[in-house]
């Protein structure tokens, strides 16, 4: 049997213990692996490996010792409870053992969790599983999780009072980070917020997300947009000390000001703009970058940017300058130019 996305979801929630047999497949081992743990600990609660409840086997083996599968599936356990055999990278020649092991398996064996790389129509073991009554055969793709999938991600994390703007940042997270970084997101953010019972906020949001650059660096631009000259040399002096180099800061800055420019130019209006960013920008700092778009205006954001490559250029010029002092001047003057 072949599952469709929204049934799958369900059946990931609720996996069937009378299944035989369980095909996980697609083109990202990531995914693949983090679907197949929410699915054994599903079938076997989270403790099956200490129980010895959970066998693993390459697929490679079962291509030399066919056999091996249907031997793991009614071998008997020490400890009560569903058993499963998992059989990692499983391809077509593994075929021939999971037949085997279907035509012998038997209610109380152990459920086979099978998980392969991508596999297309013409694959042996996917018309095996998918032909099979007591089999189920499950896609996984690299489409953006569905509010519906994120909703159960959240409430397997025990994370259910998300106000509707905390909601649209995880679900812009969901879409640009990799599945294992937004698990860990959501896995932080549970410990986060543990005997919390106020609402997760966009600011909580952003305290457990992956840094996209140094907060020095991001501070240092902060005082550039909002126009704070008499903070950028003590940030620079820090970065300095740091090692960071100021053709780094340089490009730093230009980027962020792009951005604003971006946003300041766009017939959808800023916030629109700023949503549909890669990478993507939200919670306290969308509104900060928003704010600052519309008070420095289209002409101002590209006389910053001129004066960011006119920096740009000096600083890889053959010419022998004091770098930092150059691009600390550069900066106090964009400082400067911010509306009062």
């Amino acid at each position: 049997m072949k599952l469709a996305p929204r049934d799958a979801l369900r059946f990931f929630a609720k996996p069937d213990p009378a299944k035989a047999a369980i095909l996980l497949h697609g083109p990202d081992a990531m995914r693949i692996a983090l679907k197949r743990k929410t699915l054994i600990d599903a079938l076997t609660g989270p403790n099956a490996d200490e129980e010895m409840r959970l066998t693993r086997l390459d697929g490679a083996l079962l291509r030399k010792e066919p056999a091996a599968l249907g031997n793991a599936a009614k071998a008997v356990g020490f400890f009560p409870g569903l058993r499963v055999v998992h059989v990692e990278s499983a391809t077509d020649t593994t075929t021939k053992a999971v037949k085997f092991a279907l035509e012998d398996w038997q209610p109380g064996d152990a459920v086979m969790v099978i998980t392969a790389g991508q596999l297309n129509a013409r694959s042996s073991l996917r018309k095996l599983i998918e032909g099979g009554r007591n089999s189920v055969a499950i896609g996984i793709y690299n489409d953006p999780p569905s509010r519906e999938e994120i909703e159960a991600q959240l409430a397997a994390k025990g994370l259910s009072n998300i106000p509707p703007d905390a909601l649209r940042d995880i679900q812009t997270l969901a879409r640009e980070l990799d599945p294992g970084d937004f698990a860990q997101t959501l896995e932080k953010l549970s410990l986060y917020k543990l005997s919390d019972a106020t609402p997760v906020t966009p600011q909580d949001l952003l305290d457990c997300t992956p840094a996209s650059y140094e907060a020095g660096l991001d501070e240092l631009v902060r005082h550039m947009a909002e126009g704070h000259p008499n903070e950028i040399g003590p940030h620079m002096a820090r970065l300095a000390s740091q090692g960071t180099n100021p053709t780094t800061l340089t490009i730093t800055a230009t980027r962020h000001f792009r951005q604003l420019h971006a946003a300041a130019a766009s017939a959808q209006g800023i916030d629109q703009a700023l949503s549909r960013m890669r990478p993507p920008v939200f919670g306290p700092r969308r509104d900060q970058m928003a704010r600052q778009a519309r008070n420095w205006g289209l002409q101002r954001l590209e006389s910053a940017l001129t004066m960011l490559m006119e920096t740009d250029l000096g600083l890889r010029s053959s010419k022998p300058l004091p770098a930092m002092a150059f691009a600390e001047r550069a900066f106090i003057r964009i400082a400067m130019m911010h509306p009062r």
